[in-house]
């Protein structure tokens, strides 16, 4: 019930907020968790584990995306200019993999110029992706 205060003829409330008992329960919670911080023990993160990782390639094959939208494939010092519809014949054959043998354990990285439309590198992966080429990265610059 809010304090009354007697002035005059009327009873007027006051209406103002007693901070006091606010202050002293925050004073308690604040000492609680100072004594309580030290005795908690840090948690240990248990990270997962796999019985077997994925070999790493052993042979790495770049496409190359020009400014002109040409493409070059580039295996081992072998560089070659091929079009879009025989990128990935190209690419499974040297990956290994074209009578369905999955011999070959190499990546695809595409590697295009920054000027080049985004476009073009999505019809990159597309081709490559329908054709069933499985490791297929983007090559980038770091900075300096």
């Amino acid at each position: 019930m809010p304090g009354v205060a007697h002035r005059g003829r009327g009873r007027r409330t006051i209406n103002e907020i007693n901070m006091v008992p606010f202050i002293d329960v925050m004073l308690v919670l604040l000492i609680i968790f100072m004594v309580t911080a030290p005795l908690i023990t840090p948690s240990v993160v248990a990270l997962p584990s796999v019985s077997r990782a994925a070999p790493s390639p052993t042979q790495v094959i770049e496409v190359i995306v020009n400014k002109d939208e040409t493409l070059r494939l580039r295996i081992r010092d072998d560089t070659r200019t091929v079009r879009l519809d025989e990128l990935a014949a190209n690419v499974l054959s040297a990956q290994g993999q074209v009578q369905g043998t999955e011999s070959g354990n190499s990546a695809v990285v595409i590697s295009a110029d920054k000027n080049v439309k985004y476009e073009a590198v999505v019809k990159v992966m597309d081709t490559l992706q329908r054709a069933g080429v499985q490791r297929v990265g983007l090559s980038v610059q770091t900075a300096r």
